[in-house]
């Protein structure tokens, strides 16, 4: 696995196993949430002071970012979209 997807699974990972919805990293991390989307979706390069930022607000090392996934894992799910009430759960009115 290439570096740059090494670190977008892992972030990923990381926020997801602790609840933290991207927004919230990006704002802890003091940078763009569009940028943090970026990265967990291996567009963007975090610069290593970045990385020392996110690896402090998720409360991890930063060689948490460069560990391997398990032979046959699969790919960390993203946390439902925060931000607006799903079609179903809109009230009639």
């Amino acid at each position: 696995m290439k570096a740059r997807a090494l670190v977008a699974w892992n972030v990923l990972r990381i926020r997801e196993d602790r609840g933290i919805p991207q927004e919230q990293l990006a704002y802890d991390a003091d940078v763009d949430r569009s940028y943090m989307n970026g990265i967990e979706l291996q567009k963007k390069n975090p610069t290593i002071d970045l990385l020392e930022r996110m690896a402090k607000t998720l409360g991890v090392h930063m060689s948490e970012f460069f560990v391997e996934p398990a032979e046959g894992a699969r790919p960390p799910r993203t946390l439902p979209k925060g931000r607006k009430p799903t079609r179903s759960s809109r009230k009639k009115k």
